[in-house]
């Protein structure tokens, strides 16, 4: 097997042993990267040198007799809405083109400590706003499952470089589902911790309740490895909890016997693609041969998850984005302007993408004077009926179980006209998210040819749970092993 085609674990294994050195498996990731990049566009910025440096550094240690941490060599990629010092970070918009921070994201940072070496900046949804990477200002990122496809969003170039074997594991950021979507859509394990157990210091924010940092990887292993690296309390976020780590691969046992799973009905009902549906509920009996007891459960309030995402998160989006205005930072217009409303007007005109331009509107309209009760703090209401609903299922059950995507990919362009078939593309995920709980998808099946990923939500910060659960399933089965034919 190529070095390209293993599996951080598998990476770090054969690095600890010396069978091969990190300047080796970089090298060997940048081949790929040039072999098959033409294809999937999965990165915005490369950093080969400074990658091969890292790696350099790392085999430097070794040969001086240190022990450097599990991933150590083992290369990375990063979502370009991560801030990676003198590295370009445009969030995927023309307003940040050019842009090039002053320092590391801790998330960032911590990989670079556990000696990661950084292979490049991936392609995403303009600001995080999308699920289909197809709102990125520069490019379309191409499913490398069937390069006609889009590969979810908007971590998506993020998802397509570790299904293509252009990197072992990557970062991604989920506000609504932008982690574990394209994970499912391609194939792949993808893990959105809980809010507040990864810090956020240095993720250039889309709405700042439900935003999380977290790792995309071929497999649950991996998830749990790279967890390992991101998990903690940072003095630099005060939203961060200061709440013991476990060690999340020691607690992958294989042992799922005597656990109880919640199936909501809410998430298996309309809008589940027929095949999707099966092959999910094919993967829950499989569950339940490990010893799982599965029974369905009730929450009705997951029906208004749409429409309460919708006013919160560009709510907030309004918010945080208000520091673009071609003055702090950000593009600003070289057209004449008659005063500064008008600079400001011409230079986010310019550099925003039309779904940030609409999600703006959206979200000043909700918290403008007179609608402001109506509207958002309506949702923010509904939404603490959401979280009632988890902890009420949580309160009879370890884990709750529901596809991923309701859908396989879809084709390039096949719902851009189409903006409310776009958002029902979340309906599985955004619950979470607005629950502030942690959720894993992995790999379960094939529908239409295409991969079709199985959802597990756990309480808050238990993500030692749902990934020892998401293990012991791929220790069961082979579908985290299969590579699309690229």
């Amino acid at each position: 097997m190529k070095l390209h085609e293993l599996t951080a674990h598998e990476l770090s294994e054969r690095l600890a042993s010396g069978e091969v050195s990190a300047v080796e498996v970089a090298e060997a990731i940048f081949a790929r990267i040039e072999e098959v990049e033409g294809q999937v566009d999965a990165f915005l910025a490369l950093t080969r040198d400074q990658a091969l440096e890292q790696a350099r550094q790392v085999d430097d240690r070794r040969a001086g007799g240190e022990k450097p941490g599990a991933l150590a060599g083992v290369p990375i990629g990063i979502k370009d809405v991560l801030c990676t010092k003198g590295v370009l970070t445009t969030c995927g918009s023309r307003i940040l083109e050019g842009f090039r921070p002053p320092y590391d994201a801790t998330v960032v940072r911590r990989c670079r400590d556990a000696g990661m070496p950084m292979l490049g900046k991936t392609n995403m949804d303009e600001f995080a706003m999308g699920s289909s990477t197809e709102n990125s200002a520069y490019k379309v990122t191409r499913n490398p499952w069937d390069l006609d496809r889009v590969p979810g969003g908007s971590s998506g170039g993020s998802a397509a470089a570790v299904a293509a074997g252009e990197a072992p594991v990557a970062l991604g950021s989920d506000t609504g589902g932008s982690i574990r979507q394209p994970a499912a859509l391609c194939g792949i394990s993808g893990l959105k911790p809980t809010y507040g157990r990864v810090s956020r210091y240095g993720l250039v924010a889309y709405a700042s309740s439900l935003d999380q940092v977290g790792p995309l990887a071929r497999d649950v292993r991996d998830c749990a490895l790279v967890m390992n690296v991101l998990a903690g309390r940072d003095p630099h976020d005060a939203t961060s909890a200061d709440i013991p780590v476990p060690d999340y691969v020691a607690g992958l046992t294989g042992d799922v016997s005597g656990l109880r799973a919640g199936v909501p009905r809410e998430l298996m009902g309309e809008g589940i693609e027929p095949e999707v549906k099966a092959v999910v509920e094919a993967a829950i009996g499989q569950l339940a041969e490990l010893g799982m007891a599965v029974e369905e459960v009730e929450m009705p309030n997951l029906d208004y998850s749409l429409p309460v995402y919708y006013l919160v998160a560009p709510a907030e989006a309004a918010s945080n984005l208000a520091r673009y205005d071609g003055v702090r930072y950000g593009h600003r217009t070289e057209e004449e302007v008659a005063d500064v409303y008008d600079l400001f007007a011409k230079s986010r005109g310019e550099g925003f993408g039309p779904e940030v331009r609409l999600r703006i509107m959206l979200g000043t309209f909700a918290l403008s004077a007179g609608y402001y009760d109506a509207y958002y703090l309506k949702a923010q209401r509904v939404r603490t009926l959401i979280k009632q609903d988890f902890d009420a299922a949580f309160a009879d059950h370890d884990v709750l179980i529901s596809p991923t995507s309701p859908t396989v990919a879809f084709g390039i362009g096949e719902k851009a006209d189409d903006p409310l078939q776009m958002k029902l593309a979340d309906i599985c995920t955004i619950p979470v998210n607005l629950a502030g709980i942690p959720a894993l998808s992995i790999p379960c099946g094939m529908a239409e040819g295409l991969p079709v990923g199985l959802q597990i939500m756990g309480r808050p910060f238990e993500e030692d749970l749902i990934l020892r659960v998401g293990d012991a399933y791929q220790q069961a089965t082979d579908w985290h092993a299969k590579r699309p034919a690229l």
